[in-house]
């Protein structure tokens, strides 16, 4: 935690939040958009996102006249979303997202960026599910995008996988193939010299695993697509967009 930090936000808080809508990567128009067209076809009526953050997706997806409310635990996040074009009209509640609620029936709880793992139990990603569900009108939809576990990856004896390795920065993710843990690490290195180091947990869940999740919850998969362009999903996919409709 840096100073000004506040601890109720987890692993966003003020220092992680004021650097998080930096331009390029996933804030860029080329990732951003695919994903908010998806969601405005999907929706039919007013829409949920579940760690909403900065309203990244939110905002966008609110100015074409999506009806949007989300959940947030991140305080810092959360208060970056009203500045946004379409930001002042998302009603946002400050809690988890394995048990929040919020009033009203949507027509699509969503979940994006991979963020499901950021739940580090299976009975705590089940609740995501039971939560959703329990937001959804009769045959409404949870979308969740989240990336496959990279452990075909992993040669013998091995438990780490350097996803970036660039001069200054290297970042690496560490598995324990027992529990499902895993753990995201930063390494950086400005030319300073001064050298920083972060560490976040997760939970890596399976494709399978999660169309369970959403049968224990009283839904059934629609759709599942390798990526925001709809296209097929794959043995050689390194994600999945997935959709399940409340039965």
């Amino acid at each position: 935690m840096n100073a000004g930090d506040d601890p109720a936000d987890g692993w966003f808080p003020e220092s992680v939040a004021v650097g998080y809508d930096d331009p390029g990567g996933a804030n860029s128009s080329e990732v951003v958009t695919p994903a908010v067209d998806v969601l405005e076809d999907l929706a039919d009526g007013p829409v949920l996102e579940f760690a909403v953050g900065t309203g990244r997706i939110a905002a966008p997806l609110a100015a074409r006249g999506v009806p949007v409310s989300g959940i947030e635990l991140s305080q810092a996040m959360a208060a970056r979303i009203a500045s946004k074009p379409g930001g002042d009209s998302i009603e946002v509640t400050i809690g988890d997202m394995t048990t929040t609620r919020v009033d009203g029936q949507f027509s699509l709880v969503y979940l994006v960026f991979n963020t499901i793992n950021n739940v580090t139990t299976q009975d705590g990603q089940v609740d995501v599910f039971r939560n959703a569900a329990a937001h959804l009108r009769p045959g409404g939809l949870f979308l969740v995008e989240v990336g496959v576990p990279n452990l075909r990856r992993l040669p013998p004896g091995q438990d780490a996988v350097p996803f970036v390795v660039t001069p200054g920065y290297v970042g690496f993710d560490q598995y324990d193939v027992v529990t499902q843990e895993f753990t995201s690490n930063h390494v950086t290195v400005p030319p300073d010299g001064k050298g920083r180091f972060r560490r976040i947990p997760f939970r890596y869940v399976w494709p399978a695993e999660m169309d369970l999740m959403a049968r224990i919850a009283g839904m059934s998969l629609k759709h599942r697509w390798a990526g925001w362009d709809r296209s097929e999903f794959t043995a050689e996919s390194t994600k999945h967009v997935s959709v399940w409709e409340k039965r």
